[in-house]
């Protein structure tokens, strides 16, 4: 079962070198893929929740998206919803920049 989900936030990479782009604010439309092999422990409710704490925001000043790459987007997203029916999530900055999570 896939769910896809939308949301449009801005972050900055602080850890990327001076002069890089992705250094300055720039927001992105993101994509959210998340993959359940049934909904009897990962809800369809509560990925819209999870998603909602992040729309319209500016991830650096979320507690633990302090350096908000798509990597880091998908432990703090997987963390929040982990569940034994939890099976890939896949966050899409634009249509070229995917990340893939499993988990660990």
């Amino acid at each position: 079962m896939d769910w896809r989900f939308c949301f449009e936030a801005a972050h900055s990479l602080p850890n990327v070198p001076e002069g890089h782009k992705c250094r300055r604010i720039h927001g992105h439309s993101y994509v959210v893929e998340v993959v359940v092999l049934d909904d009897s422990g990962c809800k369809r409710e509560r990925v819209d929740e999870v998603v909602g704490l992040l729309a319209h925001r500016y991830l650096n000043d979320i507690e633990g998206l302090e350096n908000p790459t798509a990597e880091h987007l998908c432990h703090w997203i997987w963390g929040r919803l982990a569940t034994g029916t939890l099976k890939e999530l896949r966050i899409f900055e634009n249509a070229d920049s995917v990340c893939i999570y499993r988990g660990e």
